[in-house]
């Protein structure tokens, strides 16, 4: 029993070892919204909007303030009575106090001051959102490049395949003289040229692979199994962009700001209390080191501000038909993309059908040019320009394919799905 479990276990980790690793191109969109170094600046932010809130919060507890003074006075008080025995003042004074300020009514300033800050937080996270998802066309374009890579990289194979099947016909008709001599060399020189092709394809998807893979943060190899994603559309004007949210954030944040401005000139409530040790003290004829305290209540009241109050919310009107216009043109703007790649979509599939009746025609020439070659009629490097051609319209099928896949994936990523 041991033995056959240890056998089992073996054999799963060879299969584990050999697996390909598989990635999907929804796989790569989640990837880089957990991966991208931006994502990092989520909790910054967080922990800014935290330590700004804290330091808001801390007007409502008691404000403390310490002072030291020491000054020569040129003249001091002088009680102008004679023989009185009151010595005035000594011209050398010092001071030292320890003062505390209580806000006890601020009108909600400080509330709604942090009412703005988790507003501009939630802008800010909402543009970090942006920024990840404009991303995603970036990804678009690497991933079905490595698509096309690797198709052309199968096409190309077929047509070696098929020149070294015809290189060992052509040899034997040579030896047979049924066949030009050197027609031999005309095909192992092409396939000398798709030898370079590969190098070129090859090279090439390396390059797009390291840098999704980059991108997504994830490892990523020319082994990895890319999967084909079949992709429909939703073909209408509705737009559910994350733009259209920070538009509103925007303007969230600017009512927040307003909010503010309107309580700035709100009287404040204060209460203090001062106390020390001064020579003089309180008792400007007690020329000796005193202690001594005050105690109060103080109104601060901006009554008249030079109408900068309401300048500033003008201010802020105009922020928001700013916003408004920025969410106009933005609708606008993608409008005009949704109908490129609309136009684009149609214009590709016609072309697929018309590339399938091409590769038909091609097909049935390259049968015919096989039969002339085998018999001598024409030589291997008409064969070889008839191949060429039928790879040419199939590669140019498989371009259209991937091409309009993308262009759907665009249009899904510009309408926001």
């Amino acid at each position: 029993m041991k033995t056959t479990f240890s056998i089992l276990v073996f054999f799963l980790l060879i299969l584990q070892s050999n697996a390909q690793q598989q990635i999907t191109l929804e796989a790569c969109y989640q990837l880089v919204s957990e991966n991208y170094p931006l994502v990092k600046q989520r909790a910054l932010l967080d922990n800014k909007n935290a330590l700004e809130l804290d330091a808001l919060d801390t007007a409502k507890l008691p404000q403390l303030n310490f002072d030291a003074e020491a000054w020569y006075q040129s003249d001091v008080t002088q009680i102008p009575i004679p023989n009185s025995g009151v010595e005035p003042p000594n011209n050398d004074q010092y001071r030292a106090t320890l003062s505390v300020n209580q806000l006890i009514y601020h009108g909600g300033s400080i509330d709604a001051s942090s009412k703005v800050k988790s507003a501009q937080l939630k802008t800010q996270q909402k543009q970090l959102e942006v920024s990840l998802y404009q991303l995603k066309q970036r990804i678009n374009q690497l991933y079905f490049s490595i698509l096309l890579s690797n198709e052309s990289f199968n096409l190309l194979q077929a047509k070696q395949t098929q020149l070294e099947s015809k290189l060992k016909e052509v040899k034997s008709g040579i030896a047979y003289g049924t066949i030009l001599p050197l027609s031999d060399k005309v095909i192992e020189a092409e396939l000398l040229r798709i030898k370079q092709q590969f190098s070129d394809i090859s090279n090439n998807k390396k390059v797009l692979i390291e840098t999704l893979s980059a991108l997504i943060g994830a490892s990523l190899n020319p082994s990895t199994v890319f999967q084909e994603s079949n992709i429909s559309t939703s073909l209408t004007p509705t737009v559910q962009r994350p733009e259209l949210e920070l538009f509103q954030l925007k303007r969230e944040e600017i009512e927040s700001q307003e909010l503010l401005i309107q309580k700035e000139n709100i009287p404040q409530l204060l209460g203090f209390a001062s106390g020390g040790i001064g020579n003089p003290g309180l008792n400007m004829l007690d020329n000796t080191f005193e202690p001594f305290y005050i105690v109060g209540i103080k109104l601060n009241w901006n009554v008249f501000d030079w109408n900068a109050n309401k300048k500033k919310r003008e201010s802020l009107m105009i922020n928001k038909d700013i916003v408004d216009n920025e969410t106009e043109i933005f609708q606008l703007n993608t409008n005009i993309e949704l109908n490129q790649y609309q136009t684009e979509i149609d214009k590709i599939s016609e072309h697929i059908t018309i590339d399938s009746e091409i590769i038909n025609l091609r097909r049935d020439v390259l049968l015919a040019t096989e039969s002339q070659l085998r018999h001598g009629v024409i030589t291997s490097s008409t064969y070889i320009t008839e191949l060429t051609n039928l790879y040419e319209a199939e590669n140019m099928l498989i371009t259209h394919n991937i091409q309009l896949e993308l262009a759907k994936a665009n249009y899904n990523i510009t309408q926001g799905q």
